[in-house]
């Protein structure tokens, strides 16, 4: 049986996949309303554009829970879209408590205020509600090169702050799920880009050094590998994973492209070569530098219960997706 939202509440979507998501979803239905609550911190996107009637902006604290509850009973919000985060782990290496207080606590606030609002005593009545709740396949630690993919079946085995926090929110998530019967799905997806990265992640900041002729900044050799999914094709498995799948499912959500890091900032700066100045290489921009503390080497994720359950798989190929990230943020 389908599920239908009709009022949802989107947090954190003033940030890169809120933002694409909540672009993604009005263009597909005219039949929602979003509400969107963001707490504008230095990452939060400026662009979204906000015209449309169903559609409404409200800058605050998702750990305020005076006023989720009363967006979520005003609104009559019958779905709960969990995008806010705080996710560069290099910050949560120098500064983890913004990391706990965002991640942990405010998904704790968005479970207790959902809890309080929705009528949960009836398994009737659950079938008017969802939460579903982003989450990474950082949680579940870091692979050497022949291991298998993360399964959702894995354990979890965070080695920062930024992890730690993540996996600590999956957990409330399924525990408020099989303790109060909280309607709740997850998704834990590999690397995103696309339009409206910050520009402090790995892929914007290469583009913008090989535009402005820059350094660009590689941990180590350049040999960790990441899985990449277009964002595009993540809003596509979230629309899909709310509306079919069941309660209490978790899936893995990833793009099957698993490049070293260096072989991303190649791809890029071959694209400035062949595009722009043709007598600058731009890979002499490449400075490797001091690796960081507990660098996962490698996260692939198995995408098989997804394409088995809700016929999702990735559509769009890196080498295109990443030249028309390129040509959007240029």
């Amino acid at each position: 049986m389908k599920y239908k939202p009709l009022n949802i509440l989107v947090t954190g979507g003033l940030g890169f996949i809120g933002t694409n998501f909540i672009e993604f979803f009005l263009e597909k239905y005219n039949d929602v309303s979003i509400i969107n609550i963001d707490n504008q911190t230095y990452a939060a996107n400026k662009k979204l554009v906000n015209n449309k009637i169903n559609y409404e902006f409200i800058k605050g604290d998702i750990c305020d829970k005076n006023l989720v509850n009363l967006i979520i009973k005003n609104n009559k919000i019958d779905t709960i879209i969990n995008f806010a985060a705080e996710s560069h782990v290099d910050k949560s290496i120098n500064n983890p408590r913004t990391f706990i207080e965002t991640n942990v606590l405010g998904t704790y606030s968005l479970l207790e205020c959902a809890k309080s609002c929705w009528d949960l005593q009836s398994s009737s009545s659950k079938k008017k509600y969802r939460f579903h709740h982003i989450s990474t396949d950082e949680v579940y630690g870091s692979l050497k090169i022949k291991d298998f993919k993360f399964k959702e079946t894995n354990k979890y085995f965070p080695n920062s702050p930024y992890s730690a926090s993540k996996a600590g929110s999956d957990h409330l998530v399924r525990a408020w799920h099989e303790t109060y019967g909280l309607p709740i799905t997850i998704s834990n997806c590999s690397n995103n880009y696309g339009p409206y990265q910050h520009s402090e992640k790995f892929i914007p900041t290469i583009i913008d050094a090989c535009k402005n002729k820059k350094v660009i900044p590689i941990y180590g050799e350049g040999n960790n590998i990441r899985d990449w999914l277009h964002v595009y094709d993540h809003c596509k498995a979230i629309d899909l994973i709310i509306r079919s799948s069941e309660v209490g499912q978790t899936y893995n959500v990833g793009g099957n492209c698993e490049l070293r890091n260096i072989d991303v900032a190649t791809l890029i700066c071959k694209f400035f070569n062949e595009n722009f100045d043709t007598n600058f290489n731009h890979l002499d921009l490449v400075e490797h530098i001091e690796d960081r503390q507990g660098h996962d080497f490698r996260y692939a994720v198995d995408i098989n219960n997804i394409q088995n359950d809700l016929g999702w798989s990735p559509s769009i190929n890196f080498e295109e997706g990443i030249i028309e990230t390129i040509k959007w943020y240029l």
